[in-house]
């Protein structure tokens, strides 16, 4: 029980005894006593209790420490405490926000430590932690618990474990927010040493807020977040997309036609690479795409250029199978930065019209309604289409431009339409909510394209002010 009711008496000597110079002290109605060799030892101790009763501070009557003494005591390490944070936000939280956590834990933990002396390889103990420390699953009665608890990790994981565990500060420690600098420089670079994009560093920093906010709000292991209180800038990065890169119209075209002349499975993904370029969708939206979602005009002649539309609820992003609550490769869960419930219209040309009216004609659909499939019938893997994407760049490209990062992925499409959107002069508003991005990031990922199409704005309105006022 804590309490301010403390009395600090004088130091008293004992002759006879190995310790002769006692001090005494009452917090509550329970005594205290320390016996010291040396009577300076004694007062530099009198003189510790005494500035702790001067600031206030409450005093434990089990231990007689004052309670920022009992609190360090107490203090668990970041290893430990990160584990349990892990644990606590498993249940409620998304696959890739799991993983995302494990991610930021792993790289912030090994950089809170006593020594590095006996330290394993950052890979190893990297992957200790964000495979094995910071992943749960379920025990043999049911409780989520950590991976390496569950299971017997191969022996350099478990003697990363015991390194890590042996050498973490105390929690306590990052009183001194200096200590954190360390950690907020390690999320600015990636593992090859090469500065992480600035929305990567940006994510990665919000993590690590709402784990220290944690440390504090609801745990009380630090008085304030180190955070607030650290002067650290990440370092500048270019989050703009590099134009020279990103396929135009007749390419874009060129790569899917290759794409669809690549056998056995180029035919099948067509379509898919279509909805990549023609609707500037996203893989996870493209793999959850049903035929219910699809409003597509009379496949007759009069009909042949009219528009259709996607309306888009759901997307299945890939992550590890360790990340999912039923082990599948992927999430199912709802759009990107929405609502669960919430939907997207997005109007798509006649040439996609035509390759989702014949992909549907020709393969079906799975039996769930969606309208591409792996072989086996799951959801669509990366690896998949990512190859036939490095196939179909090996026919179109010259031996030069395969070299560079021309169209390096098929990211590049989802690239390639929101640019050709902005470059018709459609409304940034209206690009940004069929791509399902915010303005924000809309201007931060496409602000040269955007530059430019503000002066073509900007000579529009000077020619209607020339116009209105032909005399001034």
């Amino acid at each position: 029980m804590l309490t301010y009711d403390v009395d600090v008496w004088s130091i008293r000597k004992r002759s006879g005894r190995p310790k002769p110079w006692e001090l005494r002290w009452r917090v509550g109605s329970r005594p205290h006593s320390k016996s010291f060799k040396l009577k300076p030892q004694a007062d530099g101790r009198r003189a510790e209790l005494m500035a702790a009763l001067r600031d206030r501070q409450q005093f434990d009557e089990d231990t007689g420490l004052p309670a920022s003494e009992l609190a360090a005591l107490s203090s668990p390490t970041w290893y430990d405490h990160a584990t349990e944070y892990a644990l606590m936000k498993w249940p409620q939280a998304a696959a890739k926000h799991r993983a995302g956590i494990a991610e930021v834990l792993a790289v912030v933990v090994p950089t809170l430590v006593t020594s590095t002396s006996g330290a394993p390889g950052p890979k190893v103990l990297r992957a200790a932690l964000y495979q094995w420390a910071f992943r749960a699953v379920r025990g043999l009665d049911g409780k989520l618990v950590t991976r390496h608890v569950a299971e017997e990790p191969p022996e350099e994981i478990r003697a990363a474990l015991r390194w890590i565990a042996d050498h973490s500060m105390k929690v306590n420690t990052l009183e001194d927010p200096a200590l954190l600098r360390p950690a907020l420089d390690a999320l600015s670079y990636l593992l090859n040493g090469k500065k992480a994009a600035e929305n990567t560093a940006r994510r990665k920093r919000m993590v690590l807020s709402n784990f220290l906010r944690y440390t504090v709000n609801e745990r009380g292991l630090l008085s304030a977040n180190p955070l607030d209180r650290v002067d650290w800038t990440p370092p500048a990065t270019d989050d703009e997309i590099d134009f020279r890169y990103v396929p135009g119209p007749t390419l874009a075209r060129c790569l899917i036609k290759a794409v669809r002349d690549t056998e056995p499975r180029g035919a099948h993904l067509e379509a898919f690479f279509g909805c990549l370029y023609y609707a500037a969708m996203r893989p996870g939206e493209i793999a959850s795409l049903k035929d219910t979602d699809c409003s597509l005009p009379p496949d007759t002649e009069e009909a042949a250029e009219e528009w259709g539309e996607l309306l888009l609820e759901e997307s299945r992003p890939e992550v590890g199978s360790g990340w999912t609550n039923d082990g599948a490769s992927y999430e199912t869960r709802g759009l990107k930065r929405r609502a669960r419930k919430a939907t997207r219209p997005v109007p798509i040309p006649p040439v996609l019209v035509r390759l989702l009216r014949a992909h549907r004609a020709r393969y079906g659909t799975a039996p769930d309604g969606r309208l591409f499939r792996a072989a086996e019938g799951g959801r669509i893997r990366s690896t998949e289409y990512c190859d036939l994407w490095d196939v179909a760049r090996a026919a179109v490209l010259s031996e030069q431009e395969q070299g560079t990062p021309l169209a390096k992925v098929p990211y590049s499409l989802r690239h390639a339409g929101v640019s050709l959107w902005i470059k018709s002069g459609v409304d940034p508003v209206e690009v940004a909510r069929r791509a399902g991005h915010s303005i924000a990031v809309l201007f931060r990922f496409y602000a040269k394209i955007l530059r430019g199409e503000q002066s073509r704005s900007n000579q529009l309105i000077a020619r209607e002010l020339n116009r209105a006022d032909p005399g001034v």
